[in-house]
Parts: structure tokens; sequence; C-alpha cells
């Protein structure tokens, strides 16, 4: 399989896994939001892919879940920027910091990052929906949905490592 067709098939599977794993299990947060376990497929689309590729794939993955969940269509541009955004973030700070520090405790760093991203991605958003002080009480609820990613998503980039899957 040449090189750019190999990395279409890889992000349209990662988008796709995206999107099941985000609505595969679905609790409702306090602002009409819900939590997911997408996040770690959106990680993992930034460690593996470049930057292009890890955006779309999150951002496409988790936009269409949103779409396809119906009532959360509302939120599918702003999720498809907020997530892209995210993969771009674990694939810089992976790349970035990797030499110096490993790749575990550059994953985690990354993720961190690109999880406060998204804390702050959907407060913006939902603020100027809902109100700003309404909508911090989704905050903690994204803390926990972003904290579930990242360990889910570095337990299956190890495994990914270990299998050689990539």
């Amino acid at each position: 399989m040449q090189t750019n067709t190999r990395k279409i098939v890889v992000a349209a599977m990662l988008a796709a896994l995206c999107c099941v794993a985000t609505m595969i299990i679905k609790i409702p947060s306090p602002l009409k939001g819900y939590l997911n376990l997408g996040d770690c497929v959106v990680l993992l689309s930034g460690w593996i892919l470049s930057p292009v590729y890890g955006f779309l794939a999150a951002g496409i993955g988790s936009a269409l879940a949103d779409v396809f969940s119906g009532y959360y269509v509302i939120y599918a541009p702003a999720t498809f920027v907020i997530k892209g955004v995210m993969a771009i973030i674990a694939h810089f700070c992976f790349r970035g910091m990797q030499n110096k520090l490993g790749n575990t405790p550059s994953r985690i760093i990354g993720g961190i990052l690109a999880e406060f991203e998204m804390i702050l991605g959907y407060f913006v958003f939902e603020g100027f929906m809902y109100g700003f002080v309404p909508s911090m009480v989704n905050i903690p609820a994204n803390g926990v949905q972003g904290t579930a990613g990242l360990i889910i998503g570095i337990i299956l980039i190890k495994i990914f490592e270990k299998s050689k899957i990539f």
C-alpha cells in the first residue's frame, strides 16, 4: 500500500473509532453535553498521525458523533475544532519532548495540555451559548472525561507499541 493511501486509511479508521468511542458510552453532563470515551482516540490520533491527518481524524470522528447523536448537532462545529486542536497539541508536545523526556512522559504532558484545551474550548463555546457562569458547571465533568481519555489513551498506545501495530 502506498504511503499516502496508508495514512488516509489509518486516519479514516481512527475517525471511525473516535466516533464509535464517543457514541458508545454517553453520560449526560449537567449542561446539555455528555461525557464519553472518545478523547482516548483523539489523543491516539495526535500521537500516531501527522498534525493534519490527526486533526482531521479527531475532528471529523468527534463531530460525526455529535451529528449522529441528533440532539448534539449544534455542538458539531465546535467539537470539530476543539478535538482537532487537541490532536495537534498532543502531536507537537509528544514530538517536541520525546527525545528529552521519553515517550510516556511526553505523551502525558501533551495529553494534559490537550485535555486542558478541550475543557477551555467547551467552556468558551458553552459560555456563548448558555452564559459563562452556567457553563462552569461542566468544567469538572470535562476534567473527568479528559482524565479517563488520557489514562485509556496511554494504555492503548502502550499496547500498540508492544504489538508493533504502528
